[in-house]
């Protein structure tokens, strides 16, 4: 699996007008609670089945839920979850299916939060495919692929927050001393 640098993906983001918020992440708390509106739930970010040994840990804001029931879910403005991956060439990031409750915290609300890291950045879905072909076969994980906020236009004009959130931010951790992705072709 290759690595991709930021900008591409950052680039693809701002084309579906997704805001991007970065920084260590010993800043993730201050960087999620400056993007979530409230209420917000959330699940934990690093799941012992998700932390990549020797990374810095990324936390949330106490003020959010992260064991929320059905009325607090419904009652949210804001659903903060990690993303497993991020593709660059399409501004979307992975989103997993799991115990934690992580695709419907990304689903139910109006913004969607979501944390990705650096590293987890690649470059196209060849490399997204190569990533999750093992981790399907041999973990049974089941992975939405999202991009930007929900939109149709099924009805006749288009909708937003049809099927999913209306807004999307992306809180991208760079993490220190790792060194920097491959860079993008066009940087």
């Amino acid at each position: 699996m290759s690595l991709a640098g930021p900008s591409a993906f950052k680039r693809r983001l701002d084309d579906f007008g997704v805001t991007v918020s970065e920084g260590p992440p010993d800043a993730c708390a201050d960087l999620v609670a400056a993007a979530a509106g409230s209420p917000a739930v959330g699940v934990p970010l690093d799941r012992p089945e998700t932390t990549v040994a020797d990374r810095p840990e990324a936390t949330l804001p106490d003020r959010v839920v992260t064991d929320p029931t059905a009325a607090e879910l419904r009652a949210a403005h804001t659903g903060i979850t990690a993303a497993s991956l991020g593709v660059a060439a399409y501004g979307s990031v992975a989103i997993e299916a799991d115990p934690s409750g992580t695709e419907p915290v990304s689903l139910f609300v109006d913004t969607h939060v979501a944390v990705l890291h650096e590293a987890d950045l690649v470059p196209d879905m060849a490399d997204a495919f190569a990533w999750l072909g093992p981790r399907a076969r041999d973990d049974d994980v089941d992975v939405v692929f999202a991009t930007g906020p929900s939109a149709t236009a099924d009805m006749g004009g288009l909708v937003n927050g049809a099927h999913g959130p209306k807004a999307v931010h992306v809180v991208l951790l760079r993490e220190d001393g790792t060194p920097t992705a491959e860079a993008d072709p066009d940087e």
